[in-house]
């Protein structure tokens, strides 16, 4: 409720002790008028768990005012009877003031500690990246500097068969630090708030082909099984932000599956929904690990060296960006399923 206006807190809080004190009123016969008292007071420990202190202490005020003209005797009148009902008007008043500040105080409290936590959790994950982003472009660095090394100084002994491999290893470290980059400039742009879709018209199948292509130096020990729904449109969509949804989902199959793993990639049109389906028939995952894969910066525990946990954070990000849901189920048989969900406009016109 505190993300809501003062003004606002103040109608709710004015609201709710007026619409309850009304049901007391029309209940009091069965209701000895002490126990409305308890009845109060409760909903200025609501209150004071809803509200900020303002709102929170005319509620408390109010409900002292409401108890005394209403329902102490003699009634619709401010004067008390009795000296017993004075003193407990007294106290009434004074718990309901210390109710609502220490309610609030306290709630204050486990806020900040709540922040200090995250924020310490922040600090970790922080570290976790750049620890892993220090090991992962340290690995690539080191690997295009002894190969254009071994170029410079053996140019006239290394054989073109050698020179190629050499340019081969470049390459892959090329893209390796490429993937690192692209992860952490796409985070980025999700963390910032402002990434907006830039739709238009793509054919998904070669956005599709083009992811698989980009995934080429992990494709050597994986049988990669493309299924796509014949004849279908184009689709209104940010080709940027798909492409990055399908690499990443068919690089984490490639890179965490056992080689010689069949890795499906489908995709399949119903009803207004473009579905993208990436599925293999490796280990799994945990199911006690399901519900964390897509947190920012995790990774499954006994995972193989390397990665930074940014992957599926980022295609979660991206799917979310178009207004559609991804899914993560373990298949029966063995292996996962990612299920990208994405609502989608269409159009006839090839």
């Amino acid at each position: 409720m505190r993300k809501y206006s003062l003004q606002k807190q103040f109608l709710f809080s004015i609201v709710l002790i007026v619409s309850i004190s009304i049901t007391l009123y029309y209940t009091v016969d069965y209701l000895h008028y002490r126990t409305v008292a308890l009845i109060l007071l409760l909903c200025v420990s609501v209150s004071a768990m809803l509200f900020d202190i303002y709102p929170v202490l005319v509620t408390a005020f109010l409900s002292a005012f409401i108890w005394n003209f209403f329902f102490i005797p003699p009634t619709f009148t401010l004067h008390i009877g009795s000296p017993e009902d004075a003193l407990m008007f007294l106290m009434y008043f004074v718990i309901a003031l210390i109710n609502a500040v220490l309610s609030f105080k306290i709630r204050e409290y486990q806020v900040v500690e709540r922040d200090r936590i995250e924020k310490e959790n922040s600090i970790k994950l922080y570290n976790s990246l750049l620890n892993s982003l220090s090991h992962e472009m340290r690995t690539p660095i080191a690997t295009i500097i002894g190969s254009v090394d071994v170029l410079n100084e053996n140019e006239q002994n290394i054989s073109p068969i050698g020179k190629k491999e050499l340019l081969q290893e470049i390459e892959k470290a090329g893209l390796r630090l490429n993937r690192q980059v692209d992860n952490i400039l796409n985070m980025s742009r999700l963390e910032s708030g402002i990434l907006q879709p830039q739709l238009d018209w793509c054919d998904i199948g070669e956005i599709t082909h083009l992811a698989i292509k980009h995934n080429h130096e992990h494709q050597k020990n994986h049988d990669i099984q493309v299924i796509i729904q014949p004849e279908l449109p184009y689709f209104k969509l940010d080709r940027f932000l798909i492409e990055h949804i399908l690499i990443n989902l068919i690089h984490n199959a490639l890179v965490y599956t056992p080689d010689h793993t069949q890795i499906k990639v489908e995709v399949q049109y119903h009803k207004k929904v473009l579905k993208l389906i990436i599925s293999d028939n490796g280990n799994g995952i945990p199911e006690k690990n399901i519900a964390q894969v897509f947190d920012k910066f995790y990774r499954l525990p006994n995972a193989a060296a390397g990665g930074t946990g940014l992957g599926l954070s980022i295609v979660k990000g991206f799917t979310e960006a178009h207004q559609g849901s991804i899914n993560l189920e373990n298949i029966k048989t063995g292996g996962a399923k990612f299920t990208v969900s994405l609502p989608v406009e269409t159009s006839e016109i090839i």
